[in-house]
Formats: C-alpha cells, structure tokens, sequence
C-alpha cells in the first residue's frame, strides 16, 4: 500500500501546474516574438503601447478585440503545436507561441 501511495505521489508531484506567460506589445512589436509554452498554460498579452493592437491568430483560432493601452488579452492552449498570430491593425506585427505536450 506504501509504494501505491508513494508512486501516486511522486506523479502528482512531478506534474507541472499550468503557468501564464506574458507578452508585452509595445513600440509595434510582441516581446518575445515567440514563446514556448505547454499544452494548459495561458499567454496573456499586455498592451504597453500607447495606441490599440489586437492579437489573432492567423486562422482565427482566436482574436482579441482592440487592446487600448492598459488593456490586457489572454489564451489558454490545449493543443501542442506552433501558432502564429499577428496584430489586425498593424500586419508587420507577428508572434508565434510553440506549445509543447
């Protein structure tokens, strides 16, 4: 019974909780222009720019509304694989998040 309850614990143990990752947008740009993160973390994207961005991903998987200064988005992956996504308004602006299992 020991070991059962030792094993149990060292799997929920060594399972990763799911972080947020922050990407600033700020001077036309997402710093860092790409992140990896895993499959139940949230990247939340915070405007520090001083005119609207949006953020949407390029198949529209997801899409943020115009983000005014101070505003904030997030999105939670529950898939891996790489995205790409871009600001609506301004199209030089792109990222990519890999996420990974």
């Amino acid at each position: 019974m020991r070991a059962i309850l030792a094993g149990a614990f060292i799997l929920w143990a060594g399972a990763a909780p799911a972080a947020d990752v922050k990407v600033k947008i700020d001077n036309f740009t997402f710093t860092p222009d790409s992140v990896t993160v895993h499959v139940g973390d949230t990247v939340v994207w915070d405007n520090e720019d001083d005119i609207p961005h949006t953020v949407t991903e390029k198949d529209k998987i997801f899409r943020s509304a115009a983000l005014d200064t101070g505003d904030a988005f997030s999105f939670t992956f529950t898939t891996s694989g790489e995205v790409t996504y871009f600001c609506s308004l301004h199209a030089h602006m792109v990222g990519k998040i890999i996420v990974v299992p």
